[in-house]
Formats: C-alpha cells, sequence, structure tokens
C-alpha cells in the first residue's frame, strides 16, 4: 500500500491532499481537539488549524509520511525534531492503528477474492501467488495487477503499487520501482538490466550493519554482489549469510508464498518524550506500563492467542538496553496477569539509569484453547511491581 497510514489521514482529512503530512509521535492536546472537531464537522476543518512540525519539542519518530513529505527528505523512523527542520510546515498528525486495521482487513479480502493464495507481511504489505489464478498470466501478470490496484481503490479509496516477478524477492524490489500506484512487471532475463544497478540495501533482507560491511570490501550495488565468488562470500559471510547473498544477488529465492502461520511473539513499547526516572517519575512509568500491558493483552486477545513467556525491554538514556523474560507454567491472554509477571521482570532489572523506553513481550505464543506448549516453566509470577 502507498504510505499507507498517511493515506487512510487523508481520506478523512481530504483537505491535506497534496500537503507535507506526517504520522507519528505521541498523543497531545492538540489531537484530542482535533478529534472532537472530526467529529462534528469531517472535512471541514481549515488547513491553517491543523498543528504544524514547526516548533516541535520531544522524542517521537515518525511512523509514515505522504509523499509530499518525502521531498524534503523526510521518512518513517526519523526523529519529529529533525523533521521538523526539514520541512516546518509539515503537518503532524496522530497514530490510529485501530483505523489502520479496519483498512488493511478490507483491502486483504479484496485480494483475496481475487488471488486466494496470500501471505500477510503485515499491515500494508502481502505477497501474492498468480499462478493458478485465472487470467493471472495474462500480460505478464500486469492485467491481474491492474484488477487488484482498481478493486482496492473502488472499496477503499486508497492506492497501491504491484511488483510482478517470478519470486518473492524480486517481487518485492519490483513494488518499489515505480510507486505510487504503480506496476511493474519484472522478468528473470531482466535482472541483470534493472536489479544489478541497485544499491546491495534494494535487497530485502540487508540492513545498514551488512551494508557497510559489503561497502567495506568494495561491494556498493547488486551488480557488484553478483560478480563476487561464492566460496569468498561464504568464508566472509559465513556459510549460510554468504551463499544467500550470492543467490539474492542472482535473483535466486525458492521461499513459497505462505497462506497460514503462527506469529512468533506480541510486543508493545513506547519511547518517552523525557527520560523517566525509576523513583521520581514512578506514577507516570507505572500507568505507561499498565497501558502496555493492556494493549499487548488485547491484541492477543483480538488475534486469538495467548502466551507463556512475558519479558520486558529496558532502553536507558545512554541507548544502553536490558531485557528480562519469565515463563509461567500456564499460557495468557489476561492484562493483570501480564501486568503481575513483567512486574516480577522488572524486579531483576537495574533501574538506576533514567529510561527513554520501556516496552512489553508475550513469546511462547499457542491458540486460544489449544494444547499448552511442552517446557518446564522457569518461574511463576507471584504480584507488586517497582512500578
Amino acid at each position: 500500500m502507498d504510505a499507507f497510514y498517511a493515506s487512510v489521514e487523508l481520506l478523512r482529512y481530504p483537505q491535506l491532499k497534496g500537503l507535507p503530512v506526517v504520522i507519528g509521535g505521541g498523543r497531545r492536546k492538540e489531537d484530542e481537539l482535533l478529534e472532537r472537531l472530526r467529529a462534528e464537522r469531517p472535512g471541514q476543518i481549515p488547513v491553517d488549524f491543523f498543528p504544524v512540525l514547526q516548533g516541535y519539542v520531544g522524542r517521537g519518530v515518525i511512523t509514515t509520511a505522504t509523499y509530499a513529505a518525502r521531498q524534503f527528505g523526510i521518512g518513517s523512523a526519523m526523529g519529529l525534531m529533525k523533521a521538523a527542520k526539514l520541512c516546518p510546515q509539515a503537518v503532524l498528525l496522530p497514530v490510529d492503528f485501530a483505523q489502520y486495521r479496519r483498512y488493511s482487513q478490507r483491502f486483504k479480502a479484496i485480494i483475496t477474492e481475487i488471488a486466494p493464495q496470500m501471505e500477510d507481511r503485515g499491515v500494508d504489505e502481502v505477497y501474492i501467488d498468480f499462478t493458478d489464478v485465472p487470467g493471472g498470466q495474462r500480460q505478464g501478470g500486469r492485467a491481474l495487477a491492474r484488477l487488484i490496484q482498481k478493486a482496492i481503490l473502488d472499496d477503499t479509496g486508497l492506492t497501491c503499487s504491484v511488483g510482478v516477478a517470478p519470486n518473492k524477492l524480486l517481487a518485492k524490489m519490483a513494488s518499489e520501482f515505480n510507486k505510487p500506484n504503480g506496476i511493474s512487471v519484472l522478468m528473470e532475463d531482466e535482472i541483470e538490466s534493472k536489479i544489478w544497478p541497485l544499491a546491495c540495501r534494494k535487497i530485502n533482507g540487508i540492513g545498514p550493519k551488512a551494508d557497510e560491511k559489503l561497502r567495506s570490501h568494495g561491494i556498493a550495488t547488486v551488480g557488484d554482489l553478483a560478480r563476487r565468488d561464492r566460496q569468498w562470500l561464504m568464508d566472509t559471510f559465513g556459510q549460510r549469510t554468504g551463499a544467500w547473498l550470492h543467490d539474492a544477488s542472482h535473483g535466486r529465492d525458492d521461499r513459497p508464498v505462505v497462506t497460514e502461520s503462527e506469529p512468533v511473539s506480541m510486543s508493545r513499547e513506547t519511547t518517552f518524550e523525557r527520560d523517566l526516572h525509576a523513583v521520581r517519575d514512578r506514577a507516570a512509568l507505572g500507568a505507561i506500563f499498565t497501558r502496555l500491558c493492556e494493549q499487548v493483552a488485547a491484541d492477543l486477545q483480538r488475534k486469538g492467542y495467548k502466551g507463556r513467556t512475558i519479558g520486558i525491554k529496558l532502553r536507558f538514556d545512554d541507548f544502553s538496553t536490558v531485557t528480562r523474560d519469565q515463563t509461567l507454567d500456564h499460557a495468557t491472554a489476561d492484562a493483570a496477569e501480564i501486568r503481575r509477571a513483567a512486574g516480577q521482570c522488572l524486579k531483576r532489572a537495574p533501574l538506576e539509569k533514567r529510561l527513554r523506553l520501556l516496552g512489553v513481550r508475550l513469546a511462547g505464543l499457542e491458540p486460544e484453547g489449544g494444547a499448552p506448549q511442552a517446557g518446564p516453566a522457569k518461574s511463576a509470577a507471584a504480584s507488586g511491581s517497582l512500578f
């Protein structure tokens, strides 16, 4: 989906179309007022009423941005204070995950009516297997891609970009070629001309650290990578990673489209607007901690899961991070029980330094009503918490 969160917001606020808009940060008083006005007169709020980035102070980060905002160098995961320097006039809107999930479910339901073999890759992305869909091979898959785009637009008002290729790795890359609202068809014999000139980071799975190591060996593009000897890559990056790098650079990927998969874990975390101290800010931390536990419990219940291993994540003002977890003798999706167990984890964490991030995570997931997973419990939750 094209700038998914931002595009959903533009359905609410069509007067912002064509303007730089960013979605992110924590909720503020301005957002609550905006919500009340929207309920009273949607679409009629004057543009100059919306809050903008100018003067923003805090640690919030951007979840996504409209294409008009991206032209100023603004992107996902960028700090809002940095974005405010690049584009102070950009409109700042809060994140509304409930609304984005509703639209996510709608566009995926449309796709499965046309092409049932769909792999869910998160709120705004899917893989689709066209192989056995009637008409799926027409125009190299372009006809079916166009049908899916039109069906989604007609039902939701949202646009998407489609990459059609022989496998998932190449389809993912092709989907970025012609954004927004584009279709790109990539054939196997076009890998050298269309893929090799791209930066290695364009391969899904090559992150900043891997890219830095590749560059230290003079490998900047996919073509540079493809021209390296397979054994040299395996000796330099490890057997498994080296083999994968070689295959990826040549466009090889045999992963199937997986229509059903079980989540490994679910988590919620938040970065504070200012550093908080475990003692002096105990009340504020306690409220945030409880809310995170309630949110992850709601996520579990909504998706029909419960978990046995409950953990916390703490990031301090010096950017060091620690985690603690414990495994219960039974699975749970109860917010109060999660809160108690997470509180026990906190007692085993160092809390001398100020905190900038707090997170709660559940792993060892099983479907609600399913058989319990094997394995002894490490410990059981009692009661109490530092906050």
